[in-house]
């Protein structure tokens, strides 16, 4: 059966201007401000989920979803990297750096590989495309990097595209189809156009 996907990123946080591997922390007032006048832009769903940081179940809040948390939308574990920015990592460890940028199943940091990731997120995706969908869809708040992994997986791109996605906060990333198969609307701003 068909199933619609629906991945919003979280809006803006301390952790995210400062470009900090996936360091949880709560919005900031811009971003909080930005996600409740996003409200009513969001499209409806079947299923609402959220992913389990702060940011993410912050911004379903704010975009007035009564989201349950999905531990399988965490974000991308970054291991003894998590809070710090890439130029400090970089600064202290350039080896374990370029081994994370250029090998998909390398995890320097300790944490999870970019194929595992990959895989993690695929499962969920696939499962929600089987013969127990739901009808109205599946809405989800989720870090921008389980964001693009669900693209990756869904196109069945190689895992090194990962790397030329971008996903802005407050985005609608659309995946409409079942497992094996997929096609992606990507990045609509959260606006009046993209409700319903």
């Amino acid at each position: 059966m068909t199933v619609r996907v629906m991945l919003i990123s979280p809006a803006m946080n301390a952790a995210l201007r400062a470009a900090r591997f996936e360091g949880d922390a709560p919005l900031d007032r811009s971003g909080r401000e930005r996600a409740r006048a996003a409200g009513g832009a969001v499209p409806e769903a079947g299923l609402t989920r959220s992913g389990p940081s702060e940011r993410c179940r912050e911004t379903a809040g704010a975009l007035g979803l009564a989201a349950r948390t999905e531990p399988a939308l965490s974000g991308w574990d970054m291991g003894r990297w998590a809070g710090l920015t890439l130029e400090e990592v970089a600064a202290a460890e350039p080896a374990e750096v370029a081994a994370w940028l250029g090998d998909p199943s390398a995890a320097p940091h300790g944490g999870e590989s970019l194929h595992g990731l990959i895989r993690r997120i695929g499962g969920w995706l696939d499962s929600l495309g089987g013969p127990a969908a739901p009808g109205a869809g599946v809405l989800a708040v989720a870090e921008a990097a389980v964001v693009r992994a669900a693209v990756v997986h869904g196109l069945r791109l190689s895992a090194e595209a990962f790397w030329r996605l971008d996903v802005a906060p407050l985005t609608l990333t659309e995946l409409s189809g079942r497992s094996e198969r997929w096609n992606v609307a990507l990045g609509r701003p959260l606006t009046a156009r993209t409700a319903g």
